[in-house]
């Protein structure tokens, strides 16, 4: 059996036991060792792992792959219960349609300046928002009401990303304010109107909520809904959406926070 000295294994000397690595036997750092140290001080040319346990086989790299989801809006919950996320911040342009009731409307709003979006609010009913523009801080942390038409440039970037939510009626006007990178647009209908069919197809995302089977019927031909959805349409619960992407389809119900019911009230679909 050999005994391990501390002058080493064998008792020859060693890095680790007696004269320190990168130095002279007597002490002085030669010129190795001194660029070793620099570079250890710089943050640079640190050592790699020295125990098996730090190492992973390539064949098992795939099992550092983390489930991160997409980021943004939380607007409910799926068919399976499951989190519904609308990913409003994006660096490139992106409109939304929700026909559907103002309430939901206010919730995304809140919900998107809660995730540090500013939100602009074109209005014609100014009033219907004032409890929330006083609750947010009297338009000073993220949300401000402007009339129809008078919406000023935002100056939206990564940092300071923008929703800007067109609340104007049935017929809204084209809006000053566009889509942009990092400013999505969010135009709000109550009823399925004579520029929703223009609109909807423009639109990245569209919602709706309850309508008319005759509203669902022409809606369907739109945006060529299979038969089951127009048929579910006029049925749909307060709080229930039908948000469609191209081919993608899905029913969320938005359920709102103790904080948002007290704000808000409780879903409705009119308003």
């Amino acid at each position: 059996m050999t005994t391990h000295t501390a002058d080493g294994p064998g008792g020859g000397r060693g890095p680790g036991y007696g004269t320190p690595a990168g130095t002279t036997p007597g002490g002085v750092p030669d010129s190795a060792g001194r660029r070793a140290a620099d570079l250890l001080r710089t943050g640079f040319g640190l050592l790699g792992p020295r125990h098996g346990r730090h190492v992973l086989p390539a064949a098992e790299l795939d099992t550092l792959a983390l489930p991160i989801g997409d980021d943004g809006v939380v607007i409910g919950v799926d068919a399976d219960g499951q989190p519904a996320v609308l990913g409003l911040n994006r660096p490139t342009p992106y409109d939304v349609v929700l026909i559907g009731g103002l309430w939901t409307a206010q919730v995304l709003a809140l919900r998107a300046a809660a995730t540090g979006a500013r939100v602009a609010v074109e209005t014609g009913r100014a009033q219907a928002w004032t409890q929330m523009v006083h609750a947010m801080g009297g338009g000073q942390n993220g949300l401000a009401v402007y009339d129809v038409g008078r919406v000023p440039p935002q100056g939206a970037s990564a940092g300071t990303p923008v929703l800007v939510v067109r609340d104007c009626g049935m017929r809204p006007p084209r809006g000053r304010v566009v889509s942009g990178p990092w400013q999505s647009v969010l135009t709000l209908l109550p009823y399925l109107s004579p520029v929703a069919p223009r609109l909807v197809r423009q639109a990245r995302l569209v919602g709706v909520q309850r309508i008319s089977p005759d509203e669902a019927a022409e809606l369907g031909r739109t945006m060529a809904l299979p038969r089951a959805d127009m048929d579910s349409l006029p049925t749909l619960a307060d709080g229930v959406t039908l948000w469609c992407a191209d081919r993608d389809r899905q029913y969320v119900m938005t359920q709102p926070t103790d904080a948002e019911v007290g704000l808000l009230g409780t879903p409705r679909r009119m308003d």
